[in-house]
């Protein structure tokens, strides 16, 4: 048995090489194991579950083909794509996991987050993401029609570049006090996350914290059986 993580891929219409690594994954990788869990950022952009855009219909079509084959998948929203729902959960077969979901992977206590909740020190995101994952705040822009909510998506990924490039680095990435909390909190040894672009496993008082990687040059995955975690790489092909 084996379970892989993946997290980061922001999927764009305008990168296609991702796109074609990640369905390429799903078909090699992806089908030695038993489920995939996939912790947020799957898309660059997400304005909705209706969504018609061939991006979206090509990766819901391949991932309900993944799930369609017997495999476990597993979604958490991520800073990118939250307002994934379950229409998109019933198109692809996937199990919507709220942030943070605990599990027993393999016996161990492991806690699965997207990873943005972990970073404090961004005072102005944590509002922001408070606000945005707020029903009432949700409600008015899903009600939009599907172009303008393409040109809002475009405005705000163009804020957040900016907002970002004007950030100190250890602002963007994870609280290391925070992460001791919420591991002691929830009762596990082990974390996985991804959201800081920032792939590595650490050691924490709790156990270990393992740091999923974005997808740009490099597919990135976290491998895990009864017996062993590996945290791997392979190059991306670029486009021809």
């Amino acid at each position: 048995m084996t379970t892989l993580f993946i997290s980061d891929l922001h999927l764009d219409a305008k990168r296609p090489a991702i796109t074609r690594a990640f369905l390429q994954f799903l078909t090699e990788e992806a089908q030695a194991a038993t489920a995939l869990y996939i912790l947020g950022d799957l898309f660059e952009a997400w304005i909705g579950d209706d969504d018609d855009a061939p991006l979206a219909l090509e990766v819901q079509a391949a991932l309900k083909a993944y799930s369609d084959g017997g495999k476990q998948l597993f979604f958490m929203a991520g800073n990118r794509d939250f307002l994934i729902g379950d229409d998109f959960c019933a198109n692809t077969g996937a199990t919507l996991l709220t942030d943070p979901t605990p599990i027993d992977l393999y016996d161990r206590p492991t806690l699965l987050l997207h990873g943005d909740t972990l970073c404090t020190d961004d005072v102005e995101y944590q509002a922001f993401r408070a606000q945005a994952r707020n029903p009432a705040w949700q409600a008015p822009l899903l009600a939009q029609p599907l172009p303008v909510r393409r040109q809002l998506a475009e405005k705000i990924r163009a804020e957040t570049r900016s907002l970002a490039a004007m950030k100190a680095e250890d602002i963007m990435d994870v609280n290391s006090a925070e992460v001791d909390r919420v591991m002691q909190a929830n009762g596990v040894s082990l974390m996985i996350h991804g959201h800081t672009h920032r792939p590595a496993r650490h050691a924490v008082s709790a156990g270990e914290r393992i740091v999923l990687g974005d997808w740009h040059t490099h597919l990135w995955f976290l491998r895990a059986d009864e017996t062993s975690l590996s945290l791997e790489q392979k190059a991306i092909e670029p486009p021809r």
